[in-house]
């Protein structure tokens, strides 16, 4: 049924997709926007399992139990949302070649900050006495920014809005302490999701 107000609502001719000014119909930057719109309608578990593998599965699972019992149901479900229409329109884009050379060179940027940040996270969650919490917030507040400026010219401010609250809440210096905590109540949701991050990492996926 969503996916038919989605159609319907193009097919009344809300919104007309030009091309460079003369050119004429537009019918991939249509098909951008239809994928966008039936995503950001639908971006749930079930539609997330077609774009989310089952590796990054588990650690969206286990990130969500943290934070249910750090704040509450609803925040978690939020947060998990807000992270899975990120993911799946930032993909959209890339795989449809909707970025420009000096937004692939951003891109690049932030997978590299991305990675090393993961690895850092490994790290602290491993070696004892490692948990370096200045470095981890200066961290995610860069790979904040590169994400910010990679969907600049193609999310709506309220997708922006999204990212940036995610960001915000995994940005928080309790959260930080308690994930980072060795004999910590998230231990071990923690090694489920290193494990995880491993496999990932040694799959190229992160």
């Amino acid at each position: 049924q969503e996916i038919h107000r989605v159609l319907n609502y193009f097919e009344e001719g809300s919104e007309i997709y030009m091309a460079e000014p003369g050119a004429g119909f537009d019918s991939k930057g249509l098909g951008l926007s239809l994928q966008k719109k039936i995503l950001g309608k639908m971006s749930n578990k079930k539609i997330a399992k077609h774009f989310i593998d089952d590796t990054t599965s588990e650690v969206l699972d286990k990130a969500f139990l943290i934070i249910k019992d750090f704040k509450n149901k609803e925040e978690a479900k939020k947060i998990m949302k807000y992270i899975i229409k990120t993911v799946i329109k930032v993909g959209i884009l890339y795989r449809n070649d909707q970025f420009n050379a000096e937004e692939l060179k951003t891109v690049e940027t932030f997978k590299s900050k991305f990675h090393s940040l993961s690895m850092t996270m490994v790290s602290f969650h491993e070696v004892d006495f490692t948990y370096d919490k200045a470095f981890l917030k200066t961290s995610l507040e860069e790979c904040r920014q590169l994400l910010q400026t990679v969907i600049s010219r193609h999310l709506t401010d309220k997708s922006k809005t999204r990212a940036d609250t995610v960001f915000n809440f995994f940005n928080c210096e309790e959260l930080m302490d308690q994930i980072f905590d060795s004999s910590g109540k998230y231990r071990d949701h923690m090694d489920v999701v290193v494990r995880n991050m491993h496999k990932m990492m040694d799959d190229g996926n992160l």
